[in-house]
């Protein structure tokens, strides 16, 4: 009999997402008169704008013609979407990137996982506490951690709180780690860091021959212009940063799917014998190896975004969604909620009243507002006595969630 991967057995239960969706369904099936407001998961509501969807029309259109037919594409994207990513994206920021260093992908959630293929499991990971589950599980599954103790700490992981005290931004590490998880905006708690804040992690990483995991895929929500919007914005991170973004917020591609990957030619790391050897060949590899490439009508969509009548359009969803996101921070205030984030990021992180621990408030919500948020403590341990609401609603729905909440909460 074939022998399955034991790591998964280390989980301790379901994705987090897919534990909402159970609770959510068994709520709507035992009261189906109830209206459900779904402001937990970050799946957008808007359509996609006008430029990209005749961009994405006019793409199938070329597949039924033989002149304009395009079967496979380059593994890594065709050079016309990511010269438009490189001009739009980062020459604004003062970034200069070569066309070899950006890979276009089907969505940043898989390539945080994937990117796990190029390095070795001896590596030590340095995780932030509350986290994207997806950094911490993809590491459990490949077998680079232990078991999971009484908190769901998982033996192997360095873990960096992020709470209250320190402003949900983690603090370096005290020992010696290789790869390092950053994520700002923060998914979940809404958090941004300053180029100073950010130019202490890429000074460590440096001296200690680290690598950063810089997930970027919230930054076209940044309102702030003095908060970066991508770590090679700081000195130095082209040696020692690999960054993802995605299309899937800030254009609405949670369903079209399309990412990117950032691995610059100067990051480094060491074989077994001690010999230096670029990531960017390593990812190359893997790419041509395990992934045909994004499909060429969703990256026809992709390259519309920077268009100029694109790139307005997919700004006026960013200001949708970013309103909503101070309605949902400054109702849940009048409510007397402690409130972080929905500033520069589309997501609230709220303090739960009364010291109530995060899965009874989502259930409170759920069952007495019916209106579906995210449990702080799927996030990790120190999420415990958190919740998460996504702006990602639509207005009307944003609005009448908000008016419930605080008529319950008063």
């Amino acid at each position: 009999m074939a022998k399955i991967n034991d790591n998964y057995l280390k989980l301790k239960a379901g994705y987090l997402f897919p534990e909402i969706g159970r609770r959510v369904r068994a709520f709507a099936e035992a009261n189906p008169q109830a209206n459900v407001i779904r402001l937990g998961i970050g799946d957008v509501t808007r359509p996609l704008a006008p430029a990209i969807l005749k961009a994405f029309h006019d793409a199938v259109d070329d597949l039924s013609r033989v002149e304009t037919f395009a079967g496979y594409g380059p593994e890594q994207g065709y050079d016309w979407l990511i010269n438009a990513i490189i001009e739009k994206s980062y020459n604004k920021l003062g970034v200069s990137l070569k066309t070899s260093e950006i890979f276009v992908s089907d969505g940043s959630k898989c390539d945080c996982a994937n990117i796990l293929d190029i390095f070795a499991l001896d590596n030590v990971v340095a995780i932030g506490d509350p986290v994207y589950p997806v950094y911490n599980d993809t590491n459990v599954m490949i077998g680079r951690t232990g078991e999971a103790d009484d908190k769901g700490y998982y033996k192997g992981v360095v873990y960096m709180p992020c709470n209250e005290d320190n402003g949900f931004i983690p603090s370096l590490p005290t020992e010696k780690v290789d790869i390092i998880y950053l994520c700002f905006p923060n998914n979940p708690t809404g958090v941004v860091a300053s180029k100073a804040e950010l130019k202490k992690w890429v000074d460590y990483a440096i001296a200690n021959d680290a690598v950063i995991f810089f997930d970027a895929a919230y930054e076209a929500f940044i309102t702030d212009p003095s908060i970066p919007h991508s770590i090679y914005e700081i000195e130095g991170a082209k040696k020692c940063a690999i960054e993802f973004r995605s299309f899937s917020k800030t254009a609405g591609f949670t369903g079209v799917r399309c990412g990117l990957v950032v691995v610059p030619e100067e990051v480094m790391g060491t074989t077994t014998s001690g010999e230096t050897y670029s990531f960017n060949k390593l990812w190359l590899r893997r790419t041509t190896t395990k992934f045909n490439g994004a499909s060429y009508p969703v990256q026809r969509a992709a390259a519309a975004v920077y268009s100029d009548e694109g790139w307005a359009q997919t700004k006026e969803l960013v200001d949708y969604y970013m309103e909503n996101a101070r309605i949902i921070r400054e109702g849940l205030k009048e409510a007397g909620c402690t409130v972080y984030g929905g500033v520069n990021a589309p997501y609230i992180w709220l303090k739960t009243p009364g010291g109530m621990s995060s899965w009874d408030f989502f259930d409170k919500l759920l069952t007495e507002c019916n209106v579906v948020g995210t449990p702080g403590s799927g996030f990790g341990p120190s999420g415990e006595g958190f919740f998460r609401l996504s702006a990602f609603g639509s207005r009307e729905n944003v609005i009448e969630a908000v008016e419930r909440i605080k008529k319950n909460l008063k």
